[in-house]
């Protein structure tokens, strides 16, 4: 069975093709820049049969007005020789869909249907920057894969099992019952992911793990059993850790400051804290490679953000302890937790009692695949596990379907 992935964002397509049950794909792509003169297509093929190989990569620049035409040029590279995958598109199966906001209304993975879809849309007030595009993502896929079976695989869905008391804001009841306001979380299936990783690699059905996704978006997920018990973002992307251009945690009064005496508009208020603030607004940059290396060349600023990003993740990690009532991992995952060792390092400093003691030389080794950097004294693991939201998909349409 061929399952699809489509990972649809504002401006880009990100896939990968499976042919299930094997895990590895079988190819992988990323579509940029859509609506450009100069959109860019980078599409890999994998060697099933010699894991070993390395990818055969092609890489396109050309005019892609639009999602479907995007789409359209990623079914043309599935099909054609010499690199071909599939014979036509109707060998696919089943596609999966990341769609970033399911609201209370989707706990679980969920076939696609009209009244999935209307959902969807119902609650792009709530992901404004994301459900639309995944949407658009839906509304292509079935126009080119119309015999296959649509899924949807929602971020907020691992987050539905927080208990009440750790979702709800101490709001108007009715804001709640009427208008739905509180955590939702996000980032849900890669913490689902490395959380199901981790516990498989230590053993413990019933492991206590902090997950820290760090990527352009950052959260940290309480997880025990599997289940989520807290997570740092909330309503929306914004709370929690200081992200690439998001603030993170922000005192209230600062928006009642920026709408009032600073004459701030609503929609300067959003530009202002989902793209213009978090590393970005700490030193001109979101990229951390590009902060590190300001950092490594005594840029004060640099060193600010760094010791500000890494505080806010030790603020968490221990807020998460007490919600876990002990704790036997931290997990790093995603683009930053993965290849930043400095960030690995200022984020368990001083967390000895805890119980957590980093084996600094292990940290600077960047070896593919899950691996351990906490010393063998340390009571609790530290570990880096490469998330693979694709392949949790991916798992997920084939759990549902079987």
């Amino acid at each position: 069975m061929h399952i699809f992935v489509i990972n649809s964002g504002s401006s880009s397509i990100k896939y990968q093709l499976f042919r299930w049950p094997q895990e590895r794909p079988v190819c992988s792509g990323l579509v940029e820049r859509i609506g450009a003169d100069q959109a860019t297509i980078t599409h890999k093929v994998f060697a099933l049969d010699a894991p070993e190989m390395p990818a055969t990569e092609q890489r396109l620049t050309l005019p892609l007005p639009n999602h479907e035409a995007g789409l359209r040029e990623v079914v043309r590279l599935l099909t054609a020789a010499p690199n071909g995958v599939i014979q036509d598109p109707a060998d696919i199966a089943v596609v999966g869909h990341r769609v970033v906001h399911g609201g209370e209304a989707f706990a679980a993975t969920t076939l696609i249907t009209q009244a999935v879809k209307t959902e969807i849309r119902r609650l792009f007030a709530l992901a404004p920057l994301h459900n639309p595009a995944n949407l658009l993502g839906i509304d292509v896929a079935e126009q080119l894969f119309p015999q296959a079976r649509q899924v949807a695989v929602f971020d907020t869905a691992f987050h539905q099992t927080l208990p009440e008391y750790a979702f709800r804001y101490a709001l108007p009841e009715a804001l709640y019952t009427e208008q739905r306001i509180r955590k939702y979380g996000f980032h849900g299936t890669s913490h689902q992911y490395v959380a199901a990783q981790a516990t498989a690699y230590l053993g413990l059905p019933d492991a206590r793990l902090i997950t820290v996704h760090l990527g352009n978006g950052c959260s940290v997920a309480a997880v025990r059993g599997g289940l989520s018990l807290d997570t740092s973002m909330g309503f929306g992307p914004l709370a929690g850790l200081v992200m690439g251009t998001r603030t993170g945690d922000l005192d209230p009064s600062v928006l009642l400051h920026l709408l009032g005496p600073l004459g701030y508009s609503p929609e300067q208020v959003s530009t202002l804290l989902n793209k213009e603030s978090g590393m970005l607004g700490l030193t001109g940059s979101s990229d951390m490679r590009d902060i590190g290396a300001a950092l490594a060349a005594g840029d004060a600023r640099a060193q600010l953000a760094y010791d500000l990003y890494a505080y806010r993740i030790r603020q968490y990690i221990g807020a998460y302890v007490a919600v876990l009532g002990g704790l036997d991992a931290v997990v790093f995952t995603a683009g930053v937790g993965e290849n930043d060792a400095l960030v690995r390092r200022l984020a368990c400093q001083d967390m000895g009692f805890f119980g957590l003691e980093l084996d600094e030389a292990a940290n600077q080794q960047r070896i593919p695949g899950l691996r351990e950097i906490s010393l063998p004294s340390s009571r609790a693991k530290i570990l880096v596990v490469p998330t693979n939201e694709e392949l949790e998909i991916a798992r997920q349409c084939a759990q549902l379907l079987a």
